[in-house]
């Protein structure tokens, strides 16, 4: 894990944190990486969720802030160290994102998506092994598709105690600190349906919306991920 200056661009002096999905790690943001390090100040993708994520929250100074991005599940983790560190993230961008709140509980948000997910295709679940299957829900390249599958690795599974235990938040704390969801209306994991369902739960501060993507916008659009990162961090107040 590191942290890499690079100082260019319009997004100078801004501090991104990337918090991947289940089943992938960190190198899924690769495309996003490699364009946010031509133009932002610092860059970190973590390889794992909640406890390295709250390394690098801990590790901050008490003056340094960043914008911190979760895909997927990785709104769980940010939504974790929300409650946390509120004073440490200037916004949290829940990118396709599960956005539980202070009177929108994680077990709530978690059994609703997995609701209107339903049958999980061609997952599987082992105590040691993962296998994966060609799908047919992917906007993105082979080549990417080849990547993906070949760094696959398990999902673990929570009991609601569990991650009621983990992901509690509050109002002072987790409502404190600006929020930006972003929906991609072809998602299929996370659909629109089920973020506006969110949405209207457990209202952010700004809702974008883009469109030609599947539920790894990090590598099929890459390019318009950028766009609203940018767009986000230039109209948040520091």
């Amino acid at each position: 894990m590191s942290l890499e200056e690079t100082g260019k661009g319009g997004l100078k002096g801004k501090h991104f944190v990337l918090v991947h999905w289940a089943c992938h790690g960190a190198w899924c943001w690769y495309k996003v990486a490699t364009l946010l390090r031509s133009s932002a100040s610092s860059l970190l993708s973590i390889s794992n969720y909640f406890k390295p994520l709250r390394d690098v929250m801990e590790g901050l100074s008490s003056h340094e802030q960043v914008i911190l991005v979760g895909h997927s599940f990785g709104g769980l983790a940010l939504s974790h160290v929300m409650e946390r560190y509120p004073k440490k993230i200037v916004v949290a961008v829940f990118v396709t994102a599960l956005m539980p709140g202070p009177i929108l509980n994680v077990t709530t948000v978690y059994a609703e998506s997995s609701r209107r997910t339903g049958s999980l295709g061609d997952s599987r679940y082992s105590y040691d092994k993962w296998a994966k299957q060609p799908t047919d829900r992917l906007h993105t390249r082979p080549n990417d598709w080849t990547l993906a599958n070949t760094l696959m690795r398990p999902q673990r599974l929570f009991n609601d105690e569990d991650m009621t235990r983990e992901v509690t938040l509050s109002k002072q704390n987790y409502g404190s600190v600006r929020r930006v969801a972003v929906i991609f209306e072809d998602d299929k994991p996370i659909d629109k349906d089920f973020m506006l369902w969110t949405i209207e739960r457990n209202p952010p501060d700004q809702v974008l919306e883009a469109k030609g993507s599947d539920h790894m916008v990090m590598m099929s659009k890459p390019m318009q991920l950028l766009a609203l990162f940018q767009h986000i961090a230039n109209t948040t107040h520091y």
